[in-house]
This record gives C-alpha cells, sequence and structure tokens, in this order.
C-alpha cells in the first residue's frame, strides 16, 4: 500500500499526481521481485518544511527535492529480514518513507525541460530505491539506480521528451 499525505499549499495535488506516485512506487516493487506486501508513505511538502527535516536528519540546512527514511532490511532489493519491520495488524512490510518537495519539484521540471507530472514519478522512484537498498555513492551504483529509475518512468509512459 502507498500512503500519500499532502501538507504543502505550492500547488493542487490532483488524483492523477497521486496515482502517479502510487503507480511508481508499485512498479518499483514489481521491477524489484518484492512479493511481500509492502507499505511505503510518501510526504508531499514545499521547501521551508523539507529544508528542516535535511537539517534535522542530515546536518544540511538547505531544501532538496527526495529524502528517504528506509525501514525495513533490504539490500538491492532483497529483503533481508521481515520481522522487525512489518506492521503485525495490517500484515505490510513498512518499506519506508519518503518525502518529496513540491516546490523543488516544479522547479527541476522547468530546468530540465520535461514535464512535472515526470520529475513527480522521477523523484518517488529515487526516493523508492533508496528505500530498497539502492544507492549512489559511486559512478557505477548511480549508473545502475538511474538505470533502475528510468526502466521504471519509461514502462509509465514517461520518457524523456
Amino acid at each position: 500500500m502507498v500512503f500519500i499525505e499532502n501538507e504543502q499549499s505550492f500547488m493542487e495535488i490532483t488524483a492523477k499526481f497521486e496515482k502517479i506516485l502510487r503507480n511508481t512506487a508499485l512498479e518499483c516493487l514489481t521491477q524489484e521481485g518484492i512479493g511481500v506486501a509492502c507499505e511505503v508513505n510518501i510526504l508531499l511538502t514545499d521547501d521551508v518544511s523539507i529544508r528542516q527535516i535535511n537539517e534535522q536528519y542530515r546536518n544540511i540546512d538547505e531544501p532538496t527535492d527526495v529524502l528517504s527514511f528506509p525501514m525495513a532490511d533490504i539490500l538491492k532489493g532483497k529483503i533481508l529480514d521481515t520481522g522487525r519491520d512489518s506492521d503485525p495488524d495490517a500484515g505490510l512490510l513498512l518499506i519506508g518513507d519518503i518525502v518529496i518537495s513540491i516546490e523543488t519539484a516544479r522547479r527541476q521540471a522547468e530546468t530540465y525541460g520535461h514535464s512535472f507530472e515526470r520529475e513527480l514519478a522521477f523523484l518517488a522512484a529515487h526516493g523508492m530505491y533508496h528505500l530498497l537498498g539502492y544507492d549512489h555513492e559511486n559512478e557505477q551504483e548511480e549508473k545502475e539506480m538511474m538505470e533502475k529509475q528510468e526502466a521504471v518512468l519509461n514502462r509509465l509512459g514517461l520518457r524523456r521528451t
């Protein structure tokens, strides 16, 4: 399940945008072959709030586009432990939380010359792959993560233009 909370007022988040976020998260899980029921939380916020979160958790006092907070023990799409991160009431593995700044997403879409929908999906996919145990600490890891993100966006029909 993908839960979306919108706490920003920068722009209206329509059902279409929520569907893009859900479909992106679910496609990432499908692509990685995650076969257990999962929970992912996506918080949509503004630059002021994401800056506060970024400072609190990363000691970086500036806004960013997306933050990820993994809660499950997953490495490169392989679940290593399901015990401590499950919600026994719902029977879901809590993968983690993603925070996206809608303000930054809008700016980046304009800067990169593509749709807001594509940027939103890209940031959701980027966050999901961090939750699924991928990183971009070196060139090879970054290449692998970018290829996975692009594959998800292509499957969703959100190709680069």
